[in-house]
């Protein structure tokens, strides 16, 4: 008789709400039922997440619904039994009921129209979830579930400290031996400096990994532990889930992204390692070439470094642009979006880099000067110590290293003083005047005597003489030699001794230099006697 009167109570309430829904739900001529559209609302019991309501039904908005449909839970629960959650199909809907008892209503508009989801699912997962709150409401008024979840979760923050532990220590373990073994690498070097300079630097660097290696570690264990230890209670077990379901997700994401990169990530490597196989037969030919085993009329051997770095850089872009679309998140706005940077700075600061870059070209391959030659640019002078795409680095007679950018050097005219001179050294040339009252053919022969005094000019070619102007009050005379001295030194240390064997030449024929200028003849000529060549404090050679 008891149940009778139960199964007739649950058709009575379901009747009574087949009649309420049929006075605001409708059907059109199509067939479609209107239900109003409003603000989403969450059903949550005992923190765990029920059904997400997005129609208003029988005229109450969701959250109305959210409200009647908690607290209607909330009273169920209060009475004694085992609380057993049922679908009943109530159309165009589904009623939830706990214990026969119709708890909610779920309506065709609640489902999200954007995911692929039908009613019954949605049912289903609403009638799961609601049956494990209820089995977690029960939980948690049971004293003797909360001692054993306390007890879980005091053995669990044990074995986190332990972990914690054996991690800070393993750390010191670590770093401890590797300091030796990079201190017994670096007592390997010669270069004592070097040696203290690299030290430092490397035990910096693993003080900073074995750091970062151990911060991650107890991230990742204090993660953990703050998921299981939510996991163990029954009110917070939502929250433990979803930690935990976060970072197993995490994972498999990243473990299903490799392995589904790993057919591109192949095609990809091969790429790269036919390419490294072209740069190798092609650096395995430039070698011949430099080597001149082989010999070739549009490759020097002069321009072969360059024309290597050249050719490796070529064959390296378009292995990358031939392997792009196959590296890993290529496709990704990350990606895109980094590449679109990328461009983006290159555009901003292509102007000069690629003027400088075509200027060093131009100047590589027309060979206005190479390796070792001694050039003037402008007012700077010196030999020439590296040729680079973007610079040109010389080293004057000073010993200073001078940086001109390619497109300052092309844009000015270039003296080499190495060219015209077969094998190593250079040209030396200098400039006298002197007046019309001495024979010019004297001149030419004190200056060529004062180059042959000098050490390092060649006597091969001999020196010349060159009248370059008469001007007003005196003939200009050009000074050329060639030098190559016997063991390497500046070029300033030749033209000093050559300007000072100038000097005791002319003073020992007396003949006095007009330059810079000459304004009128002096009363006696200015000239050193040989006895006053080495007044004090100069010393005789």
């Amino acid at each position: 008789m008891v149940q009778y009167s139960a199964k007739r109570s649950a058709l009575l309430s379901v009747l009574l709400l087949l009649n309420l829904m049929s006075v605001t739900c409708f059907a059109d001529d199509a067939g479609n039922s209107h239900v109003a559209r409003v603000a989403d609302a969450r059903l949550q019991i005992f923190n765990r997440q029920i059904l997400t309501l997005r129609a208003s039904v029988l005229g109450m908005v969701p959250e109305d619904r959210v409200q009647r449909a908690r607290a209607r839970i909330e009273q169920q629960l209060e009475k004694p039994g085992r609380h057993e959650v049922s679908l009943s199909h109530v159309p165009p809907g589904v009623l939830v009921q706990i214990d026969g008892s119709g708890s909610f209503y779920i309506a065709p508009e609640d489902i999200d129209p954007f995911q692929q989801e039908t009613l019954d699912s949605v049912s289903r997962q609403a009638q799961q979830a609601l049956q494990m709150a209820i089995s977690e409401y029960e939980e948690s008024r049971n004293l003797r579930s909360l001692l054993h979840a306390a007890l879980y979760a005091l053995l669990a923050t044990l074995a986190y400290a332990c972990l914690l532990w054996a991690v800070w220590k393993l750390r010191r373990i670590v770093m401890r031996r590797s300091l030796k073994f990079a201190n017994a690498k670096l007592a390997e070097l010669h270069d004592v400096g070097s040696a203290l300079i690299q030290r430092e630097r490397l035990h910096w660097l693993i003080l900073k990994a074995s750091q970062m290696l151990s911060w991650g570690l107890s991230l990742l264990l204090s993660y953990q532990w703050l998921g299981v230890m939510m996991s163990l209670f029954p009110f917070t077990r939502p929250w433990g889930e979803h930690l935990n379901a976060y970072l197993f997700g995490l994972v498999l994401t990243l473990v299903g992204a490799i392995l589904k990169a790993i057919p591109d990530l192949f095609v990809a490597v091969l790429i790269f390692g036919l390419a490294k196989m072209v740069t190798h037969g092609l650096g395995r030919f430039f070698d011949l070439v430099k080597e001149r085993q082989i010999e070739v009329d549009w490759l020097d051997a002069d321009l072969v470094g360059p024309t290597r770095r050249i050719v490796t850089i070529a064959v390296w872009l378009f292995a990358l642009t031939m392997a792009y679309p196959y590296l890993p998140g290529s496709g990704t706005e990350a990606f895109k979006g980094v590449s679109v940077l990328v461009g983006l700075m290159i555009s901003l600061g292509a102007s000069s880099l690629v003027g400088q870059a075509a200027s060093g070209l131009i100047l590589t391959y027309s060979r206005v000067y190479r390796k070792g030659e001694f050039i003037r640019v402008a007012e700077h002078e010196g030999t020439i110590t590296d040729l680079g795409m973007f610079t040109t680095r010389i080293r004057n007679g000073m010993g200073v290293e001078l940086t001109l950018p390619n497109s300052y050097v092309l844009n000015n005219v270039t003296k080499n003083y190495s060219r015209v001179v077969s094998g190593d050294g250079f040209v030396i040339d200098t400039k006298v005047t002197i007046g019309y009252d001495t024979p010019w053919r004297q001149v030419e022969a004190m200056l060529i005597e004062a180059a042959s005094r000098t050490q390092g000019v060649q006597t091969h070619p001999a020196p010349k003489v060159f009248q370059t102007a008469l001007s007003d009050f005196y003939p200009e005379y050009l000074l050329i030699c060639h030098a190559i001295p016997t063991e390497p030194r500046p070029r300033a240390e030749v033209i000093n001794l050559l300007h000072a064997n100038i000097q005791d030449v002319f003073n020992s024929y007396g003949v006095q230099i007009m330059s810079p200028h000459y304004l009128g003849d002096p009363a006696c000529e200015k000239v050193v006697p040989k006895q006053d060549w080495y007044k004090t404090p100069a010393k005789s050679e």
